[in-house]
């Protein structure tokens, strides 16, 4: 599978630009996101890339800032080559986890180790939604817990659950590539109880529960959401959910109450949120 990357200059540069505007393509498709010398390179699969979309939502950033990009093909085998080799750098959260690839030399011990080859699928531990949520996961207590990651991606999320007592997790993504790249994670884990697939949210509709959802994903696709999550969780199970800023906490917070939902907490960085409720 082919990329296109997308080389995106905003003057004035700030992150807290360049975080909107990731959020911004990462409604329309965009999967990756990297700030190299005060540029933000944006990546989407070749298929799923519009330029007209691309065009709309870059000139509706609504801050004062001046937005250009450029577009180069970047082709499945020279980009994992460089990602390994400039990217992709070890996680450490404190004594209690580290995630980093095959190919990482001297990683420090910690409790759970958690090996990642990402090949383009977001969800590496870096960004604030993901290392977020895993911190969530290992202040919870999953023992025997049935368990959904909902927008899987690396499937690092249900790869940590699954080492802190899960008894099982299902992992889904709409993308077939990051299925894959799921699989091989879970294998170089030595995880068995997963099960990966690929899809959306409809697949909830078999009638399975759980104990525990995991959901980072973005805002519109977790509002449009929620109801199936809802549907699918026990009573007394919990659903983690981060993707979105702190603006956006009280239109998550209305419809996951409108859904029989009771809100626990929230927390951010760099306005990055992640937030949780309880089912009644």
């Amino acid at each position: 599978m082919n990329y296109k990357e997308i080389k995106i200059s905003i003057n004035p540069f700030s992150e807290v630009f360049s975080d909107i505007i990731s959020s911004m393509l990462g409604e329309i498709g965009f999967e990756s996101f990297i700030i190299e010398n005060e540029t933000l390179l944006a990546y989407i699969t070749e298929g799923e890339y519009d330029e007209e979309k691309l065009k709309e939502t870059l000139d509706s950033f609504p801050l004062e800032a001046s937005v250009t990009y450029s577009v180069a093909d970047i082709e499945q085998q020279n980009w994992n080559e460089e990602w390994e080799k400039n990217y992709f750098q070890p996680i450490i959260l404190g004594n209690d986890c580290v995630i980093h690839s095959t190919f990482h030399k001297d990683i420090p011990a910690a409790k759970y180790d958690i090996l990642i080859d990402p090949k383009m699928a977001f969800g590496t531990g870096h960004h604030e939604t993901t290392s977020q949520m895993l911190s969530e996961i290992l202040g919870y207590d999953f023992k025997d817990k049935n368990v959904l990651d909902m927008g899987c991606g690396t499937a690092v999320l249900a790869i940590l659950a699954l080492k802190c007592g899960a008894k099982h997790a299902r992992a889904i993504d709409i993308d077939d590539w990051v299925c894959d790249n799921a699989v091989e994670n879970c294998a170089l884990n030595n995880i068995e109880n997963i099960s990966v697939e690929c899809g959306d949210a409809s697949l909830l509709s078999d009638g399975q529960t759980y104990d525990v959802i995991l959901a980072n994903i973005n805002r519109n696709i977790l509002l449009n959401d929620l109801q199936h999550y809802a549907k699918c969780m026990k009573p007394g199970a919990v659903i983690f959910m981060s993707g979105f800023y702190t603006q956006d906490v009280d239109a998550i917070k209305e419809e996951a109450e409108k859904q029989g939902l009771k809100f626990d907490y929230y927390k951010d960085r760099n306005n990055w949120v992640v937030i949780r409720f309880t089912k009644s």
